[in-house]
C-alpha cells in the first residue's frame, strides 16, 4: 500500500508480521507521510529501487531475504545507498544492533517500539527541509521579539 500525497516524505515499513505494519503504517500517514510496504527482504530491495524512500524501517527477521541481506544490497547500489535504514527488531542484543549497524543500518530500534518513539527516530534521519528551517527562523524571531517587549 502506498498513500499518495504531495511532496510528503515516503517511508517504506518492512515487516513481515500484518499487525505491525499496520500500527506503523497507519501512525506515519496520521503524521503526514506517504508509506509504502513490504513484508520480506527481497520486496524491500525491490520496492526500493522503484519508489526510493527517504526512510526505510527494516524488520531484520524476515522471510526469503532477511533485513540484514536486504540492507546490504540496498546499501552496496549506488542508486539506494543513501537512503536511510532504520534497523527495527525484536533482537535487542548490543551484538545484534552491531551486526545490524555493520550490515549498513543508519540506527537502531528495539521492539516493541511505541509508535511515536519511532516517529522521532525517523524524523532524527529526514534531511533538513527548508520550509522547517524557515518555520524555525521565524519560530526564534517571534520568541526574541517577545523577550524585547
Amino acid at each position: 500500500m502506498t498513500k499518495t500525497s504531495g511532496g510528503s516524505p515516503l517511508v517504506l515499513v518492512v515487516d513481515d508480521f500484518e499487525d505491525n505494519r499496520a500500527m506503523y503504517v497507519e501512525y506515519l500517514q496520521f503524521q503526514g507521510f506517504r508509506v509504502a510496504e513490504a513484508v520480506n527482504g527481497l520486496e524491500a530491495v525491490e520496492r526500493t529501487h522503484e519508489l526510493s524512500p527517504v526512510v526505510i524501517v527494516m524488520d531484520l527477521s524476515l522471510p526469503v531475504m532477511d533485513g540484514w541481506e536486504a540492507t546490504r544490497r540496498i546499501k552496496a547500489d549506488a542508486r539506494t545507498k543513501h537512503i536511510r535504514v532504520i534497523a527495527l527488531t525484536g533482537h535487542a542484543e548490543a551484538a545484534h544492533a552491531k551486526k545490524a549497524l555493520d550490515a549498513g543500518c543508519d540506527d537502531f530500534v528495539a521492539k516493541p517500539c511505541l509508535p511515536e518513539n519511532l516517529l522521532a527516530k525517523i524524523r532524527e534521519h529526514l534531511p533538513a527541509s527548508p520550509k522547517v528551517a524557515v518555520r524555525s527562523a521565524v519560530v526564534r524571531d517571534a520568541k526574541k521579539q517577545k523577550g524585547r517587549t
